[in-house]
């Protein structure tokens, strides 16, 4: 019997070429944040591609945060290198979480790995007196009696960004920037009712006034213990069953 043929592995696609050649500039060091890149015609003929390959791949770099384009002519156009590595992680998270792919649960899971830690650490750290403001400021925001219950929620992630940040861990803050609109989804979705919410609310603001005053006293073990509380405690009354 004739043996059959192996299958052909998967073409590469044209633009890929464009995004191996910018790694490794940047991990050469010879293309650096703020540098502007070559234009189309010149990537095109510097990988063997069409035009339009490059603006696939200028365009990929844009959404996934790597840079920033701008049309026209002069200093400000074309594609500059950026470094915002949460957006990409949060456009794609945010996909998947609608795709309903990351339970509820993972998410929360993943939340108290990162989060416990982050405010560990931070209780260690000193920190600069304007960030502790902002924290104290989001507080108060959330404290408001007739704030609304969406408002309430960018709050909340906002503050949970923030916390974490206190780390002084860029990898983490950018997870947890790129976490920041998929937990705000997943926290709003899990109210069914104003009535429900008015009873969780309370809670909320205690809990978020003891962890930050655990991360002021520089008390780790403290904030950690509050925090992991704090994301276990709103699963359990929202999702009682899982």
């Amino acid at each position: 019997m004739p043996t059959e043929e192996p299958a052909a592995a998967p073409a590469a696609r044209s633009y890929e070429a464009v995004l191996r050649g910018i790694e490794a500039d940047l991990k050469s060091g010879k293309v650096k944040v703020g540098d502007r890149l070559p234009g189309e015609r010149a990537l095109a003929q510097a990988h063997g591609i069409s035009r339009a390959s490059v603006r696939d791949a200028i365009r990929i770099l844009d959404v996934m945060g790597v840079v920033h384009t701008a049309v026209g002519s002069g200093p400000t156009s074309g594609a500059v290198v950026i470094s915002n590595p949460s957006a990409g992680l949060g456009s794609t998270l945010r996909l998947h979480m609608a795709t309903r792919h990351f339970p509820v649960a993972d998410i929360v899971q993943t939340r108290v790995m990162m989060e416990t830690w982050a405010a560990g650490e931070a209780a260690g750290r000193t920190h600069d007196d304007r960030v502790l403001a902002q924290a104290q400021e989001l507080l108060a925001a959330m404290a408001e009696p007739a704030l609304d219950r969406d408002a309430f929620h960018v709050l909340d992630a906002q503050f949970h960004v923030l916390l974490s940040s206190l780390a002084g861990n860029v990898v983490v803050t950018a997870m947890m920037e790129s976490l920041r609109f998929a937990i705000q989804g997943y926290v709003a979705d899990s109210i069914d009712s104003d009535a429900m919410w008015a009873g969780i609310v309370p809670e909320l603001r205690t809990q978020h006034q003891n962890i930050m005053g655990a991360v002021l006293r520089h008390d780790g073990g403290a904030a950690a213990a509050a925090l992991r509380h704090h994301i276990q405690w709103f699963h359990a009354q929202t999702h009682p069953m899982q």
